[in-house]
């Protein structure tokens, strides 16, 4: 089956990444550990709350990690596309564990709101200044990857409700402070785990997605197939597949009907037209094509097999 690659790769400076990483990693485990015991100390749930939040962004950031160290591997005769999903696999992770941390969380809250506990509010604050001075550096660390790939987004997103989190809990520690409303920090663990689960499920359903191999939501099969047909040789493009192998790499496989019994050479010939139509116009960079002439075969854009 001829093969072809149309490779656009971004490669701008990915060890720069995991050492953005690193240090985000050992800035949250020193808030998760301040914060942890300030929790128990002053009696916060949102605290602790954050803290758990913390812990899991502790987590997902060391599977981040680990995860754009292994898709750095090459490809070997057992893994012939290297680790290249292992980035997508984190964020499906990471997401996954950010929900069930939420769940838990509105569970406690709701216990708290029948039962509000005086909590030493000073405490709070100081350790929540901390949280935004330390989440604050991250999330601008990271902000750029971010923007190009699905498991530093995951991270970053990580990061920044960390961020959202802590000012909210400073908000609570000032009214608690001035005001004695405890209630206010079940209300924030409320809030927080809320936007956990939104910011979660959207990742999970984008890293999922890829990981079943489904078509990318931009791409449309049958704007595709007419885009192929135009091209004076093809007769039918036929039992397609389009996939994301990561965020980098898309591919296609298909058989490609022709109208005349073409030598080798005019089938390269038309598969370089093809590759271009498929790349400029649809970003599709690895494209692998069977041809066929006068074959007996199903000439459904989709065939069950």
């Amino acid at each position: 089956m001829p093969h072809s690659h149309a490779h656009s790769h971004d490669h701008s400076h990915p060890d720069l990444k995991g050492k953005k990483l690193l240090l985000s990693i050992l800035l949250n485990i020193v808030i998760t550990v301040a914060q942890v015991i300030g929790g128990l100390i002053s009696g916060s749930l949102s605290l602790l709350s954050d803290a758990l939040h913390n812990f899991s962004d502790v987590l997902s950031l060391i599977v981040s990690y680990i995860a754009d160290r292994y898709s750095k591997k090459d490809a070997s005769v057992t893994k012939t596309f290297g680790y290249k999903r292992a980035e997508i696999i984190a964020a499906f992770v990471n997401s996954a564990t950010l929900i069930v941390v939420a769940i838990y969380l509105i569970y406690e809250a709701i216990l708290r709101f029948t039962d509000p506990h005086t909590i030493k509010s000073s405490l709070v604050i100081w350790l929540a200044i901390l949280g935004i001075a330390v989440n604050g550096f991250s999330v601008l660390l990271l902000f750029k990857d971010s923007k190009s790939n699905m498991n530093m987004r995951s991270a970053y997103l990580h990061l920044f409700t960390d961020m959202a989190a802590s000012v909210a809990v400073l908000i609570g520690g000032l009214l608690m402070k001035y005001f004695e409303w405890f209630w206010v920090d079940s209300l924030l663990t409320l809030l927080i785990a809320l936007y956990l689960i939104v910011m979660g499920y959207d990742l999970l359903k984008s890293s999922f997605k890829v990981l079943m191999l489904f078509t990318p939501d931009d791409l449309s099969l049958e704007v595709i197939h007419d885009a192929v047909c135009k091209i004076p040789e093809i007769k039918n493009i036929h039992h397609m597949h389009i996939w994301q192998l990561n965020e980098q790499e898309t591919h296609l496989e298909a058989h490609v009907d022709f109208y005349k019994d073409v030598t080798l050479s005019q089938f390269d010939a038309v598969l370089t037209k093809v590759e271009e139509v498929l790349f400029h116009d649809f970003g599709i960079n690895h494209v692998t094509i069977q041809p066929e002439h006068q074959k007996d075969d199903p000439k459904d854009i989709i065939v069950q097999d």
